[in-house]
């Protein structure tokens, strides 16, 4: 553990921007979110209302959680919040150790601080520390932020307990995965990828009997049930598997070489295949794993949803309340609706592809593997043009695995194999908006590279619009920034071709002045 103070306070300044944004962005929505619910549900009988439509709903079951204590103020606000909040210090606490760890050794920056006095176990014991601190930090400020609009103290600690618990499984499974892969995109990747099984495991068990959501650390907990008959026990599971996975962590650090993972890098073949001669081909064989597993996650994500429209048909059929609710909204049916949530959803996730993929030309810029590249007869746009392509039919096929997986499930589930092809057509609907975000990050490498992470930022900002908007009711302004909202809400919607024509060419645009300024600027 030798030199873990220096290299904490090392990650404070180098993430001292970083951090606070994280914390800040987490709380205030909650916060933000916590006012809204209070001005919006004040008297006993909107709070009634609210407890005999939405907490008999699937499809918000399956999206916001286990519905208890719907008949108070803070069990709405926790249901309105807590999957924003879970899956938001989740990402927080995936992406900060794994920055702070297998990137540093892919890098090469730990090789250099381990010549010096530093320990085996001391980088990740440091990432860990900063991290977790941070996940403390997040549920200490969603607990002041809900307990700020009169509502039970105690139970407000429990549910910021929830949230840093949830944080700190998440930071420490991607301890332990950044000593298994040999790259921080494995390490990411996988990270991820539990976190969305951890997701549809709660989800499809709150639809259901409940059993599936206790094999989940989502599920572990939103089992807390804060404002209701409140359990402190669950947090004991979370905090049992995390000290698993840190155990796990240093065990492996110790049986591996550093800048090595345990799963090793297969050797290449002895001659190159003829696609590997051109920029496309490259790009490709790079990507062609992450792609792969974008499309696997996503479409298992969109089978998971499809799969329950048939007990979200059975419920609403015997609870009248909610089917004159969807009816006094305009809404042809109820699974109409759980589509529409669903393919947002699966659209998100195609946006995450597609803003990694398109981020990764300035990767490749940052670490020094472009300049070799472009000192042989290779020009800046014949190699930019040839990565977008493989981001332009990855995240077609991401998106499309999305509608794939939801028709292929529903049609099986209602015995109609017709909603293959329509939940697919429906998928593509989403397309031009999720490009809109990988070419805002083109854009930002092209004139502004420094701050080209900033279309993570807008990635989040549109899941907020998404997902919170109707209860934050933002401005219409701010509302308008998010493509998605340009989009048709397919399959409630009639799909609209004009804005998907407008987006198309914003794509282009954007795109176009994104190769310009990187054809204009210096490399590096």
């Amino acid at each position: 553990m030798t030199g873990t103070g220096a290299l904490v306070r090392l990650i404070l300044r180098r993430d001292r921007i970083r951090l606070p944004i994280w914390v800040l962005s987490i709380v205030g929505i909650v916060y933000a979110s916590a006012v809204a619910v209070s001005d919006t549900y004040s008297t006993p009988d909107q709070i009634t209302a609210y407890a005999s439509t939405m907490g008999t709903s699937p499809a918000v079951i399956a999206m916001a959680g286990p519905p208890y204590a719907l008949d108070t103020l803070g069990g709405i606000l926790v249901y309105e919040t807590s999957l924003t909040a879970l899956v938001a210090v989740a990402l927080m606490a995936i992406f900060l150790v794994v920055r702070h760890t297998r990137t540093e050794e892919e890098e090469g920056r730990t090789e250099l601080l381990r010549s010096a006095v530093v320990g085996l176990h001391s980088p990740m014991t440091a990432a860990l520390l900063v991290v977790v601190s941070a996940c403390v930090l997040v549920g200490a400020g969603v607990g002041a932020a809900v307990a700020s609009v009169d509502v039970p103290v105690r139970d407000s600690v429990l549910y910021g307990v929830s949230v840093t618990m949830f944080g700190v499984v998440f930071a420490c499974v991607a301890a332990a995965l950044a000593q298994v892969m040999t790259h921080a995109r494995g390490a990411i990747g996988f990270s991820v990828g539990i976190l969305g099984a951890a997701y549809l495991l709660r989800a499809v068990g709150d639809i259901r009997d409940g059993t599936l959501s206790w094999l989940s650390p989502m599920g572990w907990s939103q089992q807390v049930r804060a404002f209701g008959d409140e359990r402190w026990w669950p947090m004991g599971i979370s905090l049992g598997l995390a000290a698993a996975a840190v155990v796990a962590a240093a065990l492996l650090a110790e049986r591996r070489d550093l800048g090595a993972g345990i799963v090793p890098a297969r050797p290449g073949p002895a001659q190159a295949a003829p696609m590997l001669s051109g920029p496309a081909g490259l790009a490709l064989r790079l990507q062609r794993g992450s792609i792969i597993g974008w499309v696997a996650g996503v479409f298992i994500g969109g089978a998971a949803f499809g799969s329950m429209s048939r007990e979200i048909q059975q419920m609403v059929e015997s609870n009248p309340t909610l089917a004159d609710f969807f009816a006094s909204a305009g809404r042809a049916t109820i699974v109409d609706a759980f589509l529409s949530t669903a393919m947002l959803m699966m659209s998100l996730l195609g946006a995450g592809f597609a803003v990694s993929s398109a981020l990764r030309l300035r990767g490749e810029e940052a670490s020094g593997r472009l300049e070799p590249l472009l000192a042989t007869g290779l020009s800046r746009s014949r190699w930019m043009l040839g990565s977008l392509l493989v981001t332009l039919m990855g995240t077609a096929a991401v998106t499309a695995a999305g509608g794939i997986g939801i028709g292929l499930s529903h049609g099986l589930v209602s015995r109609d194999l017709s909603a293959v092809p329509e939940m697919l057509g429906y998928a593509l609907v989403y397309l031009p908006s999720v490009l809109v975000l990988a070419a805002l990050a083109v854009l930002l490498i092209g004139w502004l590279p420094r701050f080209a992470m900033a279309a993570w930022a807008a990635l989040a900002m549109c899941f907020v619009v998404g997902w919170l908007g109707g209860l934050l009711e933002f401005p219409s302004w701010f509302e308008n920034l998010s493509p998605f909202t340009h989009t048709p809400a397919v399959p409630t919607d009639d799909v609209a071709i004009t804005p998907l024509v407008v987006l198309g060419l914003l794509v282009t645009l954007a795109t176009s002045l994104g190769v310009v300024g990187f054809r204009r600027r210096d490399v590096g």
